[in-house]
């Protein structure tokens, strides 16, 4: 283990904390990126950092806000083996090792050095599985700087020895998540993470698992996005790796998921339907004036959710499912057709659907089907995970 990549503070115990309980006295946290590593976009380090706190967040009160300028409580710094003491801001006496060995450290609460972390930047820092994963070695980091210690438990995020980095699988263990509420308490949003054995809510979801089934499926600016639960995964067609996140560290006014959702690419508009109400968001951002009520669409008021919804980008049509049946949005004042009639092979009621080049993915509990639109007919039968490495 000495000879694997690790934090910078050696001890361990069950979830412990540092000596005095030197914990932050308020619930807004700010922090400030002092430099960036060259090994990654500015954009892509930012969003590492932004998710790695949002771990914490999410089973907590508290709230980080970054920082341009000025001071911050917590200060993040990447410096090399080679500056020592340097301009990066790297200037606690505690030189990194080069590649492998110590591959970051973080101080616990207080003044001066209290809360900030430093990254050793004879990693090689990455957004992937591979090399020495950013968000993954940020996240325990934060830990420290939250005023966790280490923990005995291989499976916790606060162990000290870097292993790879499953994006699948919600980073906290039990033990972290114990040790984070025991000095912070815990939020109503992050109820159903604090016990899984007493919760109410569902677990977190299996990337892999042959019963895993979506809530909506939807492109997000050339990406495609999976809804499961409070969670989502998202990914490239053409690259093998995922994202899996909170819903709420993108949109954070989303704190029970979606129920279905389309993207409109030529607006850069994501439509996003929960309960009896919809909003559009651009990026992570929603649009002025909503969320607003399903009627407005044309809907009787009695409809509780949409079941299913995407957006034909050839015509330019949109089509919402509820049950067995779907309506297009330019006769929403007719009835309503089967869905079986007008997509052979697609029988009853669809958890998600979504258009990738000039076909429909259906999903449906554990199966997922691809239909032509062209020759309206089933052409594959495939997993509901197909679109993930498993």
């Amino acid at each position: 283990l000495v000879q694997k990549r690790r934090c910078g503070f050696p001890d361990v115990a069950g979830f412990s904390t540092f000596s005095g309980e030197p914990k932050w006295a308020k619930q807004v946290l700010t922090y400030r990126l002092l430099n960036s590593t060259p090994d990654l976009h500015s954009a892509d380090v930012n969003a590492a950092v932004k998710k790695a706190f949002s771990v914490w967040s999410s089973v907590t009160p508290l709230k980080f806000i970054m920082k341009d300028r000025g001071g911050a409580d917590i200060m993040i710094s990447f410096a090399s083996s080679l500056c020592g003491i340097c301009s990066s801001g790297h200037n606690d006496l505690l030189p990194f090792d080069g590649p492998g060995g110590s591959v970051a450290h973080a101080y616990a609460p207080g003044k001066d050095l209290g809360g900030d972390a430093h990254f050793d930047e004879d990693e090689t820092w990455t957004k992937s599985t591979e090399g020495t994963n950013l968000f993954y070695v940020a996240a325990h980091e934060f830990g420290h700087s939250l005023e966790l210690f280490h923990s005995k438990d291989p499976n916790a995020l606060m162990y000290p020895v870097y292993r790879k980095f499953d994006p699948s699988v919600f980073p906290l263990h039990q033990d972290d998540i114990k040790g984070i509420q025991y000095l912070y308490g815990n939020s109503h949003e992050s109820a159903e993470i604090k016990d899984p054995t007493e919760s109410k809510e569902p677990a977190l979801p299996n990337t892999c698992s042959p019963d895993l089934t979506f809530d909506a499926v939807t492109t997000f600016r050339g990406e495609i996005m999976f809804f499961k639960d409070k969670h989502f995964w998202r990914k490239h067609p053409a690259v093998r790796e995922i994202d899996f996140h909170l819903v709420t560290s993108f949109w954070p006014w989303l704190p029970s998921g979606v129920d279905a959702a389309y993207e409109i690419p030529e607006k850069d508009e994501t439509h996003l339907f929960k309960g009896n109400e919809f909003l559009i968001a651009r990026g992570d951002t929603i649009l002025p004036g909503y969320p607003k009520k399903l009627y407005i669409l044309g809907f009787s008021k009695d409809v509780a959710k949409i079941d299913a919804a995407f957006y034909d980008r050839n015509k330019g049509k949109i089509y919402y499912f509820i049950g067995d049946r779907f309506w297009r949005n330019e006769s929403m004042d007719r009835r309503p057709r089967l869905i079986k009639d007008a997509f052979p092979g697609i029988n009853g009621k669809v958890d998600a659907v979504f258009q990738h080049e000039n076909f429909l993915y259906f999903f449906r509990r554990r199966k997922q089907f691809e239909f032509d639109f062209d020759k309206k007919r089933v052409t594959h039968l495939l997993k509901t995970n197909f679109w993930f490495p498993c």
